[in-house]
């Protein structure tokens, strides 16, 4: 009976589907690590806040030699301390005009970037996870070991993932790139707060809703922004992320047809005035004269016409029936 049913194609394919949601986890995990989670996505718009390293919204604090390669920004807060021995490569916003817009400009960023669809679902833990181009969604995010992003030769492929909650990173741990991705395209937005293990390699913008805590040794190539809360550095380097831009020259012949009619007026007179032609024709055929002798009857004459071509044997034939007729009328 079972064999029976089975063998029906409609029941068939019931059947393979139920399989398949089933083992669904499974099937997600071979799809976001292969395959790729989406179409191609647009970058998320830092406005101004892409001007910064790091962005808080109560205050920053730093231990030791901290490098930021960028400007430094506390908004609504004011407090930034730890510079010295912290070194700042832009300038510094404490509580001004310009950390309150690059904090707008990170508020409509964050927002962005929580909104994109469609997504792939994500478990946990990323390491060992190689990623193509796409949305990614995540309750609480860790990272003990490598992920692997892949751009698939696509310099201008983003990366953006949504974390509900937390993003925590073991030591040691790190984002790498193969095939020529770019970590100026790499968007983290985190629910809550982010925290970054001793000795981290990370690679993107990080946005978190709350705060983000980088601690001994960690690096980041992107930009640390926080919406709320602090940002917490100890001896860390944070460079401005590297957009990378297409390489190489077109190559080969360009092929097929043009297509279409031109359009369009000519914009242009042609010039000078045409010349008649000068001198007299040569070669032309001179007409000739035929003169037929005409005999009669006494009284008669001798009638010489100009005779050429057809017109001349029209003549010929009139005057010999005249000369007929008179010849007749005399002998009557």
């Amino acid at each position: 009976m079972t064999t029976k049913l089975l063998s029906h194609p409609r029941r068939a394919a019931m059947s393979a589907l139920a399989a398949v949601a089933a083992s669904g986890t499974a099937v997600a995990i071979l799809i976001f690590s292969g395959t790729g989670a989406s179409a191609a996505e647009a970058p998320v718009n830092l406005g101004t806040a892409a001007n910064f390293s790091v962005l808080a919204g109560s205050m920053v604090t730093n231990t030791g030699p901290t490098f930021l390669a960028q400007d430094l920004g506390v908004s609504p807060g004011s407090a930034a301390t730890g510079f010295p021995p912290g070194l700042v490569g832009g300038e510094t916003h404490l509580g001004d005009a310009v950390a309150l817009q690059a904090k707008n400009d990170l508020t409509t960023a964050y927002v962005d970037a929580a909104g994109r669809t469609p997504f792939t679902n994500l478990p946990a833990e990323l390491g060992g996870t190689t990623l193509v181009p796409g949305v990614y969604r995540i309750g609480a995010a860790q990272l003990t070991g490598a992920l692997t992003l892949n751009s698939q030769s696509d310099p201008g492929a983003v990366f953006i993932f949504q974390i509900s909650s937390t993003l925590t990173t073991a030591s040691g741990s790190s984002v790498v790139f193969i095939n020529g991705s770019s970590p100026c395209n790499v968007y983290w937005q985190v629910g809550s707060s982010a925290t970054l293990g001793t000795g981290t390699q990370f690679v993107g913008n990080i946005m978190a809703q709350e705060s983000i805590t980088m601690n001994t040794g960690a690096t980041l190539q992107g930009r640390a922004l926080a919406r709320t809360g602090a940002v917490t550095l100890q001896t860390n380097t944070i460079n401005a992320p590297v957009c990378l831009q297409p390489t190489g020259t077109p190559t080969g012949t360009p092929t097929g047809t043009p297509t279409g009619t031109p359009t369009g007026t000519p914009t242009s007179t042609p010039t000078g005035t045409p010349t008649q032609p000068t001198g007299t024709p040569t070669g032309q055929p001179t007409p000739t004269r035929t003169s037929l002798p005409v005999t009669g009857g006494s009284g008669g004459s001798a009638l010489v016409p100009v005779l050429s071509g057809i017109g001349g044997v029209a003549v010929v034939s009139g005057a010999a029936l005249l000369l007929l007729y008179r010849r007749r009328t005399t002998n009557s």
